[in-house]
């Protein structure tokens, strides 16, 4: 990665941090390890996707980095089993792990022949959003950024372009208690008072409880594990036996 996009990873990350987003990203030199430093210097929430197994960090020396991330209320995350060493052939897989977590990839450089470019790949294949931000046309390293651009990715030059993008998050993080403060614990109690007998469908619990639809996934996540609510066909109903 050039100076300039490790900057730029460190400073969208640090930004979009801030606003609520949990920043993902694979541990590696360059780009990655910037993203991650920019997450938790916001004080926001970051996720190391990783290549080989839980109990090795690679590169070794990112291991009080991956320590930070811990502490700072992220996690590490894989799906090769413990002992697992990297392989060259095990990032590429990876990468569709840290596509499918997010709401959206960003691509800050890319070269035509890039694993950045798998990764827009297995997020378009996942129905996410894409962006790519633009760089001089001298620089083999916006290459691919210029390509994804040209075949349909999201313009990237602010904060306010992913926001724009995302204009549910935009409504959840004005409206919602729950991304500035620590939730009531009476909340979800709140939402259980606009449930009726029978199937509760989600248009119908957006409608009469006036959340944000992420909002009201999250409570009904909560209910759902504390026992209170079902999930059946249809939307969600009330145990019997439970006020």
């Amino acid at each position: 990665a050039s100076a300039d996009g490790t900057d730029n990873a460190f400073r969208f990350a640090r930004s979009l941090a801030a606003a609520g987003f949990a920043i993902t990203s694979g541990l590696a030199l360059g780009v990655d390890a910037a993203a991650h430093r920019g997450a938790l210097a916001a004080g926001g929430t970051t996720v190391a996707v990783l290549g080989n197994g839980p109990d090795r960090i690679y590169p070794p020396h990112h291991r009080k980095l991956a320590q930070q991330i811990i502490e700072g209320g992220g996690v590490l995350v894989t799906e090769f089993a413990p002992g697992s060493q990297p392989r060259r052939e095990y990032f590429p897989a990876r990468n569709r792990i840290i596509s499918g977590l997010s709401f959206g990839t960003i691509v800050v450089e890319a070269a035509l022949r890039s694993g950045s470019l798998i990764t827009a790949r297995t997020a378009a294949e996942q129905g996410r959003e894409v962006f790519a931000i633009p760089g001089s046309l001298h620089n083999p390293l916006s290459k691919g950024c210029h390509r994804l651009l040209r075949d349909g990715a999201n313009w990237l030059e602010s904060v306010d372009d992913v926001l724009h993008a995302f204009g549910d998050f935009r409504r959840t993080l004005e409206d919602s208690p729950a991304l500035s403060a620590a939730r009531r614990p009476d909340d979800t109690q709140g939402l259980l008072a606009h449930f009726t007998t029978g199937i509760n469908g989600l248009d119908d619990l957006a409608s009469r409880s006036g959340l944000p639809m992420t909002e009201l996934a999250e409570q009904l996540a909560d209910l759902e594990l504390e026992g209170r609510i079902k999930r059946v066909a249809g939307g969600y109903s009330r145990h019997r036996g439970l006020a």
